[in-house]
């Protein structure tokens, strides 16, 4: 992957990524200032009069790590964690800078990336937050079984998650669903909603609503999370197979936290033209 040229002081360069179609533009605040808001993340969204994607990511430079990164939903509203976006900045950064290992700062901390063959990056998303007041919810209560309908299990992963395991992944009607539990009253700062089935030993079918962005093809901390809950509830190992729209990642929980596997892309480079900036 190559640094985009930023050339031009009265447009904005950018790039566009993707983690088995879970799609990212990527600002690059190193090379020159970003003053980013809420709106112009959410215009930028716009898949018909913007860019379009499911997460926005701004890559800062800071003195304690390779670099920091700052997520957006789709919506406008920050995340302090993409785990999909930070494997595909990671990716770009490891060849960037020649180097097989990095550490990247976001919101939720900090993030060991590495190189992992064959094409596939892998990132240590952390250990998970298991506490009802860390995912955070509204009120005490055990967060491996939540009093929902379906009793979904809530993980942190620097954002909230609530995994549903279901008999069948397909047959859930997302687009209702998710919505529906995205703004559920136990989760003070929405949740990421995921539908979750047993596809053999140590693999897991997902769909997933992402909070402030809707359905992706796939979701980074959406797979960590629910390989977590999976384990907990006895349903899996502790290393698994998760199969989302898009393709498939590896993820395994370890003592030093959930490390994720797997492929990257980056599509394009692209200008944002001062016309647009100026809301013509």
């Amino acid at each position: 992957m190559r640094r985009m040229n930023t050339r031009g002081t009265d447009r904005l360069p950018f790039m566009k990524m993707h983690g088995l179609g879970n799609d990212f533009v990527v600002l690059d605040a190193r090379a020159r200032a970003v003053e980013m808001t809420p709106a112009l993340a959410s215009r930028l969204a716009d898949r018909n009069r913007g860019v379009g994607f499911d997460q926005l990511a701004v890559i800062s430079e800071r003195g304690d790590s390779d670099a920091h990164l700052t997520f957006y939903n789709a919506d406008g509203s920050l995340s302090a964690a993409c785990g999909n976006a930070t494997r595909c900045i990671g990716r770009m950064l490891l060849d960037e800078t020649g180097r097989t290992a990095l550490e990247l700062t976001t919101d939720h901390g900090r993030l060991a990336v590495r190189e992992a063959g064959g094409g596939l990056t892998s990132v240590n998303m952390g250990p998970p937050q298991l506490k009802w007041d860390e995912i955070p919810l509204a009120e005490e209560m055990d967060t491996l079984e939540l009093p929902i309908e379906g009793v979904p299990t809530a993980t942190g992963m620097g954002n909230p998650h609530c995994s549903f395991f279901v008999e069948d992944a397909e047959a859930v009607p997302l687009e209702s669903f998710g919505p529906r539990y995205e703004h559920h009253p136990l989760f003070p700062e929405r949740t990421n909603v995921q539908v979750v089935s047993l596809a053999g030993p140590d693999r897991l079918r997902m769909r997933v609503w992402e909070r402030g962005a809707g359905i992706t093809l796939a979701s980074g901390s959406s797979s960590c999370a629910v390989a977590v809950a999976a384990a907990r509830r006895g349903l899996t190992g502790r290393a698994v197979t998760v199969c989302l729209d898009g393709g498939e990642l590896q993820v395994d929980w370890r003592e030093d936290g959930v490390w994720m596997t797997g492929p990257t892309a980056y599509v394009f480079d692209g200008v944002l033209t001062s016309d647009w900036l100026e809301g013509a």
